[in-house]
């Protein structure tokens, strides 16, 4: 049985107070959570006063981004070193909004995963396709093109560091989600095509999880289906019961 994972991305939204104030709601009331991985992911500013709000819990922290340089002349970024330093265990690469508004590569965020993994965290890969190419019937050919570049030159080792995010841009922030059969049939197409890439075994150990409005009321239809392992979840992370109640899911 794949651990469950369930990880909020706060993107740009919360203040260090107003970051503390929702973490130390989610470590006191998730206390009691044992048989799945918390995970959330505050603004760079955020990430020092979170991680020692969560010194003791069970709850993990991500960053959003990185650099993959470990130091040197880039102005304005932050390197996995640097994010593993304040307590990070998680990393969010490829997430489409990098991808859309800031041009970011199949081939740059393979540089990400590796330097991740390098430093010794795990990546939390995304890939997803847009409502354009949904409907011109390029899923499955979008997201192998984002699964075979992204994880270019990584061994099955280095998979063990990885939870694969299936976020079909059309669904993130939109309020439309993926049915419960059309996102776990991506998740199927996904896991079959790591099993070619690599073997079954890291195939069968993979996390994939689902990512595109992800909320309270569909998070136990998503979750039963059998290939799709926890959530990467967006706007309902910034409420801390909406996020505690899909923690806390109900699957089967």
């Amino acid at each position: 049985m794949r651990r469950p994972f369930i990880a909020g991305n706060w993107k740009l939204h919360k203040t260090r107070a107003e970051s503390v104030a929702l973490v130390e709601k989610l470590k006191a009331d998730l206390a009691d959570v044992a048989d799945r991985d918390i995970v959330v992911a505050p603004v760079f500013t955020s990430l020092s006063s979170v991680a020692a709000a969560l010194s003791d819990g069970n709850v993990a922290l991500a960053a959003q981004n990185c650099y993959p340089e470990t130091q040197g002349a880039f102005t304005g970024e932050v390197s996995p070193a640097l994010l593993l330093d304040v307590g990070c265990r998680y990393v969010i690469v490829g997430h489409s909004e990098r991808r859309q508004l800031f041009g970011e590569t199949d081939a740059f965020i393979n540089r990400k995963s590796r330097a991740v993994i390098a430093a010794g965290m795990s990546a939390i890969f995304c890939i997803g396709e847009t409502l354009q190419e949904r409907e011109d019937d390029k899923t499955f050919e979008v997201l192998k093109r984002q699964v075979v570049a992204g994880l270019e030159g990584l061994t099955s080792a280095d998979m063990q560091h990885v939870v694969l995010a299936y976020e079909p841009v059309w669904a993130i922030g939109t309020g439309k989600t993926a049915s419960d059969e059309q996102a776990q049939q991506a998740h199927n197409f996904i896991r079959l095509l790591i099993a070619d890439l690599f073997d079954h075994t890291v195939a069968e150990q993979l996390r994939i999880v689902y990512g595109g409005s992800v909320k309270p009321d569909n998070v136990d239809g998503l979750l039963q289906q059998p290939d799709i392992d926890g959530a990467l979840v967006g706007g309902a992370s910034l409420k801390a019961e909406d996020f505690i109640r899909i923690v806390r899911f109900r699957a089967g």
